[in-house]
């Protein structure tokens, strides 16, 4: 059960072994673009490229959708980047349902967990895998690896290798089941009294708004934990011009020295460079986007303004 990119890695694996799938459950097809076309999601054109059975619902209580998936007979069910499911379905295979996250459990539970440990500078993350149960994200840990972050790696790499190191750990807990070998840990015995918590709840428009009263470091981290997707966004005025521009900014770099330029100017050469002073220094921006603009590198976009 999955739908993105990430989810497609871990079915290739377990289709390039030779693990019957007797079915793969995707959201239903929505259109998209300005054209309003039919797409497929990744996982789908996977599974027809392999002439597998998919399964569509609309609501995964279902009747109808509920009725087909029991008929499947499946003995183990598996999850990557899917909707929450209810009892009735994870409950349903005779070995239960796991789920692959993107996180090192039970740190970052939630729907963006690769965007949340690099946006909170973290320097390393990882993949779980873990049975279902009613809460999200809290079921008994089976396997867990670790990986780590380079100090300016964004997160579409990030992505990127976890969905490889994902698929290989989804395989790896299959093989343990099949083995009898494997044993699920409570998530309490990953954690201890001084640990703290964090989150990794859906972004939203609102959430990628860059805020200039941060310091140097934790905008740079800001930026690269929603790069290339959703992307980092604000509102800012370029020397000269007249209106204020909104601009998804992808990639920057970062200067941590004293000045005494107000926060939030734009300080450009007009040519090749323009950055943002803030608090402790200043945010160079690199890689941008302007409304109504294709992605170009700064000296791109100020060329064009002149």
């Amino acid at each position: 059960m999955g739908t993105p990119d990430f989810a497609v890695e871990s079915l290739k694996v377990l289709v390039e072994n030779n693990y019957e799938i007797v079915g793969v459950v995707t959201m239903p097809d929505k259109p998209a673009g300005r054209g309003h076309k039919i797409q497929f999601s990744p996982i789908k054109e996977y599974a027809l490229a392999q002439n597998l059975n998919i399964l569509q619902p609309e609501k995964l209580k279902d009747e109808d959708f509920l009725a087909e998936l029991q008929q499947l007979k499946a003995d183990l069910q598996i999850v990557v980047a899917f909707r929450m499911l209810p009892e009735v379905v994870w409950n349903m295979p005779q070995y239960g349902t796991f789920n692959l996250h993107a996180s090192l459990l039970p740190q970052y539970r939630g729907a963006a967990p690769i965007n949340w440990a690099i946006i909170n500078g973290e320097q390393e993350t990882g993949a779980t895998t873990f049975f279902l149960t009613h809460e999200i994200d809290t079921g008994k840990i089976i396997l867990q690896e670790k990986l780590s972050i380079a100090e300016n790696e964004n997160a579409g790499s990030v992505h990127d290798r976890l969905m490889m190191m994902g698929a290989k750990l989804v395989k790896k807990t299959v093989e343990l089941l099949q083995e009898g070998k494997l044993e699920a840990k409570d998530q309490l015995e990953f954690a201890n009294a001084e640990l703290v918590l964090k989150s990794a709840p859906k972004l939203y428009k609102e959430t990628c708004k860059i805020d200039f009263s941060s310091n140097v470091n934790d905008v740079h981290n800001f930026v690269r934990g929603l790069s290339p997707h959703p992307a980092a966004w604000a509102e800012i005025y370029f020397p000269n011009q007249e209106d204020m521009q909104t601009i998804k900014i992808y990639e920057t770099e970062k200067e941590i020295v004293n000045h005494d330029i107000e926060i939030g100017k734009v300080v450009t050469d007009g040519k090749k460079q323009a950055k943002i002073a803030l608090k402790d220094g200043f945010i160079h921006l690199k890689s941008v986007q302007i409304a109504g603009k294709k992605r170009m590198d700064i000296g791109e976009l100020l060329r064009g303004m002149r």
